[in-house]
């Protein structure tokens, strides 16, 4: 005993000198130096102890001897102690700064970890159980079992009572393999196990010293940490009267505590315990059948159900712990909570669902799911300039983990935006966002924080010009690697070949560039239907109106070739499409390429047809006016008002007025009402009228006056007779100035446009149909409880609108390296390597200048079988080009509000919806949507 003190006490002189040669300044201490004492503090403690120093000081660790904040186990801690608490969150507690230990039967985690066991090793530890019920209290002693020094292999020849001590991520990993093979036995027997009541995961307050007498661990459970229930559990499962425990140690933690208890032991020459250290272990896969239990198990199911904690005594306090129910049997006889892991909610922060939305994608993708319950804090680059310090990497992690716990109730996000705000200020506050925007920085943030290369190399260019495109293609993308290596990379990222070609030299250029997602716009297809009324001017056609279907996203161009043939325009015609409003012309659409996003559903629209040859001829347009009479206190008061549409007409003869009367009388001609109205009118009126009946046919059947009549006496009557009838004014800026019919109209010849008011008289108005003048209709008026009928298109239409060749627009030109200048060029892209997880985002959004627009378009996407075999460029003969639907980001709602939900399949053809902190099951064939917006494609194999 003399003997083994004074090795230890020795071995606290080495590692006590260590520490504090480590603490001086690197100016003091020579790195050989520091390696000495490395190596001699390392041997020394495992020829002495029973643990390995292979995972304390491993190579990888040379590099932060230096580092005065550097502690060997820092990777090891959790995540919530390196992280900064979020303000909001409730105060940090002990709980939060150790990493939880997970007790678990050995055969059960063994079974989904062999090769990580294998190649991870842990320490064996035979228990040594003294039952103490007069003391209340249970006492282990582990003793490491003989061996060479270092980590020995886990085998199959354990004892029946074997355990695994195991880390939260092992734990996870493990539930979340036994979660999905039960799920798929039962769904290939077609019915769910029933649950079984008994089995659930418990926390066990426990008090850890070390013992340098017997180079053990003592392990204390007493009841007076842990109440009666848990503690009789605790008794069945640690009984001394059954066979041979044996725990194996996977965490690493024993070592850690060991460690630490050796460097701070005052007097280890006495062999007293050290001090006692209390814990909380949990307690996974054991059977207990007592009725205390199975009692206990209804009132924490009961508990759980109502409040999802549960109160346990600790040292006579009572401490607020989180529940996790079991998913997990060691035996296969029993299965509790199927398919129950990964189905919890997100908290709505405020306007946060376009978040929410976008996490349970990212957290359902398999890949990303394996890799952050795994060891990802060992690729964290903390030096990448491009990062965030690996705080947004951390921030999603933990997040996921959460998700992923068993139990667990909705999770309030809090500290993950506070680290998203902190690094994108634009997500900050609690406005609403896009989805994919949020969705883009996350995926570049988590790349750069999790970017295993440490120094980018410069990489120049090379000209490839003439190369072979699977030679350039290898090459790019091996440049791209060079300086891009993440989880990220393996999993997201695909590649693109990008073809711009000069319309002038024909100049071909052609990169391939890395996409993280692939945004398709909907195309021009996607229809609106709007209604016109086209107004003839050759005085034979009454107005008509056409509706037609032009693209939503179209131009004005779109419009009038649609309308051209819907009215079967002529060769020597064209159109001139006006907006009306308050009776006169609001605007003239005269820009072929004005979008149609400008024209709204309430608008009038009205299209003139006019004749080619008259296009540089001035432009008139006439505005009907009309009598309104009033009356007030006897006293008749009579004003102008205006009526109608106003009709044009294109004039090259301005000479003299009656060129401007003879043009409208034959724009009117089409409203002219028939005769038997029209004389049934006369035969209605007094007697006493002193024009006689051959005069009334007379001025209905030829209204117009012809230029043979102008002179004659009969002309001269009919001049004046329909100067009382109309009068015309011409509209200037200061004041109506009346048009003489013998006088030449007073407008310069550079005139282009000009109005004329034509004022009706009380016989005018009668004689012709203003009805029909009037009549106009909107551009779309809705019908009471209908709706439009649901624009649809395929996938694979957007697809192909995609890889259309298209050329730049003119404010992104292309600097052709041969002519010397910016080129409109040709732009072509083609798919070259796909990724294993594919992100499509379908573009509802568009913005301009004035308007926003949201595109509600049925966009029909195969669930199971999508091939992308038509449209990739090059194939690879040993990747599949085959993907499965496993998540979609939706959109409910328009521009100026919404909401964001995410269907996910959560295996085997089960969806599940996830609207913020609510979680339910969907059938399969709801799934597909107009609200559909961003896609998650998995890679799978050809049938």
């Amino acid at each position: 005993m003399n003997g083994l003190a004074e090795k230890l006490n020795f071995s606290i002189i080495i590692a006590k000198t260590t520490t504090r040669l480590l603490s001086v300044k690197v100016a003091n201490l020579s790195i050989p130096a520091v390696r000495l004492f490395k190596a001699v503090l390392s041997k020394a403690l495992r020829a002495l102890f029973f643990f390995s120093m292979d995972d304390s000081f491993s190579s990888e660790d040379d590099d932060h001897l230096f580092d005065l904040d550097y502690h060997p186990y820092a990777r090891k801690r959790p995540l919530s102690s390196r992280l900064d608490r979020d303000e909001h969150d409730e105060t940090d507690d002990e709980e939060t700064n150790r990493q939880k230990l997970y007790l678990v039967p050995y055969r059960w985690w063994k079974e989904t970890q062999r090769s990580v066991a294998d190649q991870i090793g842990g320490i064996l530890y035979t228990v040594l159980s003294n039952d103490n019920f007069a003391d209340s209290q249970i006492v282990l002693e582990l003793r490491k079992e003989e061996s060479s020094g270092d980590r020995v292999k886990a085998e199959e020849g354990v004892s029946g009572r074997a355990y695994a001590l195991v880390n939260e991520a092992l734990w996870l990993q493990t539930l979340k393999w036994h979660n999905d093979s039960k799920a798929s036995e039962n769904d290939a027997r077609n019915h769910i196990v029933a649950e079984d009541q008994s089995q659930e995961v418990f926390p066990l307050q426990i008090r850890l010293s070390f013992s340098p007498e017997t180079n053990s661990l003592l392990v204390k459970i007493s009841l007076k940490d842990n109440t009666v229930n848990l503690y009789r559990r605790a008794c069945c499962i640690f009984s001394s009267e059954s066979e041979l425990l044996q725990i194996w140690d996977f965490s690493g933690q024993t070592s850690q505590f060991v460690m630490n208890e050796i460097i701070n032991l005052p007097n280890i020459s006495s062999g007293k315990p050290g001090k006692e250290t209390l814990l909380e272990l949990h307690v996974n896969g054991f059977f207990v059948t007592t009725t205390e239990t199975n009692e206990r198990s209804a009132e924490l199911s009961r508990t759980e159900n109502s409040l999802g904690k549960s109160q346990v005594k600790t040292n006579g306090s009572s401490d607020n712990l989180s529940l996790m129910l079991t998913d997990a049997s060691p035996s296969g006889s029993g299965y509790r909570g199927i398919g129950l892991l990964g189905l919890t909610g997100l908290q709505n922060l405020g306007n946060t669902c376009f978040m929410n939305s976008a996490i349970q994608c990212l957290v359902h993708t398999p890949q990303l799911v394996d890799y952050f319950l795994g060891d990802y804090q060992k690729d964290i680059n903390y030096e990448n300039p491009l990062g965030m310090n690996g705080e947004l990497a951390l921030a999603f992690g933990e997040l996921l983990r959460k998700l992923w716990a068993p139990g667990a109730v909705p999770v309030a996000p809090r500290m993950f935006k506070c680290k998203l705000a902190k690094f994108a200020p634009q997500f900050s506050g609690y406005n609403q966002h896009d989805s994919q925007e949020f969705l883009a920085f996350l995926l570049d943030g988590l790349h750069e924080d999790l970017n295993r290369v440490k120094c980018k190399p410069y990489i120049e260019a090379k000209d490839a010009e003439g190369c072979p495109d699977e030679e350039v293609a290898d090459e790019y993308w091996r440049n791209h690697l060079a300086r891009n290596d993440s989880i990220i990379v393996d999993v997201c990222q695909g590649q693109y070949r990008s073809t711009l070609v000069c319309p002038v030299c024909k100049k071909v250029s052609v990169t391939f560039d890395p996409f993280m997602y692939v945004t398709l716009p909907l195309p021009s297809t996607t229809m609106r239907t709007m209604t016109l009324t086209v107004f003839s001017t050759d005085g034979i056609m009454l107005p008509t109106p056409f509706t037609i279907a032009v693209p939503k996203c179209g131009r004005l161009k779109d419009l009038i070739n649609t309308l051209s043939v819907a009215c079967s325009l002529r060769n020597d015609e064209t159109l001139l499409v006006a907006e009306i409003y308050k009776n006169q012309i609001f605007r003239l659409l005269d820009e072929p390429s004005d979008s149609l996003a400008l024209i709204r559903d309430d608008d009038k629209l009205v299209a003139y047809r006019l004749p080619k040859v008259s296009e540089t001829y001035p432009l008139v347009v006439f505005l009907h006016q009309q009598v309104e009479r009033s009356y007030s206190f006897g006293v008749v008061a009579s004003n102008w008002k205006p009526f109608g549409v106003p009709l044009v007409a294109r004039i090259q003869d301005l000479s003299s007025g009656s060129e401007i009367r003879n043009q409208f009388l034959k724009l009117l001609c089409p409203f002219l009402m028939p005769v038997e109205d029209v004389v049934n009118d006369y035969d209605g009126n007094e007697t006493g009228n002193t024009v006689n009946e051959n005069s009334k046919m007379e001025d209905i059947v030829s209204p117009l006056v012809s230029d043979s009549d102008v002179g004659s006496d009969s002309g001269a009557e009919n001049d004046f007779r329909l100067n009382t009838d109309f009068k015309f004014y011409l509209i200037n800026k200061l004041e109506p100035l009346e048009i003489k019919m013998n006088k030449p109209v007073s407008i310069s010849r550079f005139t282009k446009k000009f109005d004329v008011s034509v004022h009706w008289s009380d016989k005018m108005m009668e004689k012709y149909d203003t009805c029909l003048l009037s009549s106009l209709p909107e551009v779309f008026k809705p019908q009471l409880f209908t709706r439009r009928p649901q624009e649809s298109i395929s996938l694979n239409k957007c697809l192909e609108g995609f890889l259309q060749e298209e050329p730049l627009g003119p404010d992104d030109m292309w600097y052709c390296p041969r002519c010397k200048k910016p080129r409109q060029a040709n732009k072509k892209l083609d798919l070259w390597r796909l990724p294993e997880i594919l992100v499509i985002h379908l573009k509802r959004f568009s913005y301009s200048r004035f308007f926003k627009n949201k595109l509600e378009t049925f966009v029909d996407f195969p669930i199971h079988d999508l091939n992308l075999s038509n449209y990739i460029s090059h194939i690879d003969s040993q990747l599949s080009n085959c993907y499965q639907l496993y998540a979609i980001s939706n959109h409910y709602g328009g521009m100026g509000g919404g909401h964001y939900t995410a269907f996910v399949d959560h295996g085997h053809g089960r969806w599940f919806e996830f609207d913020d902190d609510k979680v339910f099951a969907v059938s399969e064939d709801r799934i597909k949507s107009s609200a559909a917006y961003v896609l998650f494609y998995r890679r799978v194999r050809e049938a």
